[in-house]
């Protein structure tokens, strides 16, 4: 019997125990509330979608074909939309996730206004966005089945008996909207203690991963900007350590955890790393400083020296009091960063690079591989990569270097449109197209997202909206280009006060009142006109 059925039998029998003060309750009334209203906590939707991703890694492991995907998502709404747009294209939520980008918090979520990527917004405006996201989703829930009550109730007037089982079998098995997001909690926003808070207040508004890089918290920049210093490792491992702490408190025992390593585009370094003999983890952060010999008389009035192997050292401090790295040592501190992580608690990994080039992640994740055979990534399609530029000109090196005549070409001027139609640009297209697959495929990337595709395709439509509606467009540039294309691709929104509840809210208003509820969706609903 289904979950469904039971509800109906359960109520029934309350309503016998409780005699006529319940006669105004309709079991199946209640079973339909109950089924759209499967997760009544945070925590519960954190369980259920950590047991996801963790099935998702283990069969990735078995098969790199099988890699997963999410779009950043800085509102509910349109993290809605996007899995509403998926189960009607795809049938199915598998392997499609949700991210969650501080980047786009800071930008369009804070108090402040818009800000950069550099942890001012307010630290609970990314767990305030987890569960508006989840609310969303699960109205998704609600609407969907609504309709299916709506039909079922249709079919059953009509007598239509095969209908009627063929819509209960879709209430029966019913896919949630629900899906796991990777969340952003930035360099953990202060000390441990204040990433293990802020974790908590993620992982109960329903996150079920979190994502922590490796940079200092009050000097955080956005990975594909400049500036950015990094931790010794004892810091972050301790950030990893209260991120699992907070899973495990409350319950989680399978939460995800996501340690990003800025090291390959960061040249700088808060601190010297505590070390206590040669080799260990602080000593090897200190390897990679920028150092000169000196001696004993030549130290000057504030030096910091470090002694290695019966030499003193002095690293090159900046007026900044920042201490700079080796040029050219950035691969190799994120190849120890990501070992080093894994083997302190962080169940997947994030490289933030320059470019997208399968080739440069594939060198750096087998030699994480040679010591942790299952490391994963998740990887950032990021907006910030001028995609077209990068991969045309990949093409062009490979031309070069087989040899090919490339004189029709401007390497630096690829992203022309005159070359759009070119076999380069169509060769390049093709590898922006498999970038996903290949990466999976060759580079060890379980999860595939785009940290901000949302923010770039509100603000494309809305200038495309905007240009033609207040020129010579008018109302013309909203049908056309807007109302008329909803109604042609079967866009759920066009019937926005549905989106909205409204529907559902005439159903309840029938379960509370029966034939004296006041509906909204009569004959004069001008939602009516479309079908």
């Amino acid at each position: 019997m289904s979950a469904y059925q039971n509800d109906i039998k359960a109520v029934a029998a309350l309503k016998e125990k409780f005699g006529s003060s319940w006669s105004a309750i309709n079991p199946e009334s209640v079973a339909r509330m109950r089924a759209q209203n499967r997760f009544k906590t945070g925590l519960e939707i954190a369980q259920y979608t950590a047991d996801i991703m963790r099935k998702d890694m283990e069969e990735y492991d078995a098969d790199s074909s099988l890699y997963t995907q999410s779009l950043g998502c800085w509102h509910g709404f349109i993290g809605q939309q996007k899995l509403i747009s998926i189960k009607k294209h795809l049938k199915t939520t598998n392997k499609k996730y949700l991210y969650l980008s501080g980047w786009m918090v800071a930008a369009l979520r804070s108090d402040f206004g818009p800000l950069p990527d550099q942890s001012m917004h307010e630290k609970t405006a990314v767990s305030d966005l987890i569960e508006e996201l989840y609310t969303f989703l699960r109205q998704a829930d609600s609407r969907e089945l609504d309709l299916l009550f709506t039909a079922l109730d249709a079919a059953r007037e009509a007598g239509d008996q095969a209908k009627a089982a063929e819509i209960q079998n879709q209430i029966d098995n019913f896919e949630t909207h629900i899906v796991p997001i990777i969340a952003d909690i930035d360099a953990g926003f202060g000390n441990p203690e204040a990433t293990y808070l802020l974790a908590k207040r993620m992982i109960e508004a329903g996150a079920c991963c979190i994502q922590i890089e490796n940079q200092v918290s009050d000097e955080k920049q956005c990975g594909h900007q400049d500036g950015k210093v990094t931790v010794p490792h004892a810091d972050f491992l301790a950030k990893i350590a209260a991120v699992r702490y907070a899973f495990l408190e409350l319950g989680i025992d399978n939460g995800v955890i996501v340690a990003r390593t800025d090291s390959l585009g960061a040249g700088l370094t808060k601190q010297i790393a505590v070390t206590n003999k040669p080799g260990d983890l602080g000593d090897l952060y200190n390897s990679f400083l920028d150092c000169e010999e000196i001696s004993e008389a030549e130290l000057g009035n504030g030096d910091v020296v470090i002694k290695r192997e019966g030499k003193l050292l002095r690293p090159k401090r900046l007026p900044s009091n920042l201490f700079q790295f080796r040029a050219g040592t950035g691969e190799d501190r994120c190849v120890l960063d990501c070992i080093t992580s894994l083997q302190n608690g962080a169940d997947l990994l994030w490289i933030e690079t320059e470019k997208p080039h399968v080739g440069q992640i594939k060198g750096m994740v087998d030699r994480i591989r040679e010591v942790i055979p299952n490391a994963k990534l998740v990887y950032n399609n990021s907006p910030s990569f001028n995609w077209t530029l990068n991969f045309r000109q990949q093409v062009f090196d490979a031309m070069v270097a087989e040899g090919k005549d490339v004189s029709a070409y401007d390497r630096a001027k690829l992203m022309s449109v005159e070359y759009d139609e070119t076999e380069l640009a169509k060769l390049a297209d093709e590898k922006i197209r498999t970038f996903q697959r290949d990466g999976s495929a060759h580079a060890g990337i379980f999860h595939h997202l785009i940290t901000l595709p949302t923010y770039h395709t509100a603000a494309l439509s809305t200038d495309n909206l905007a240009k033609g509606y207040f020129a010579d467009q008018g109302m013309l540039a909203y049908v056309k280009g807007v109302q008329r294309q909803e109604i042609r691709q079967g866009i759920a929104c066009v019937k926005h006060q549905n989106m909205a509840g409204s529907d559902i809210g005439d159903n309840h208003k029938e379960y509370f009142a029966g034939e004296a509820a006041l509906k909204a969706s009569g004959k004069d609903n001008t939602m009516n006109q479309f079908h």
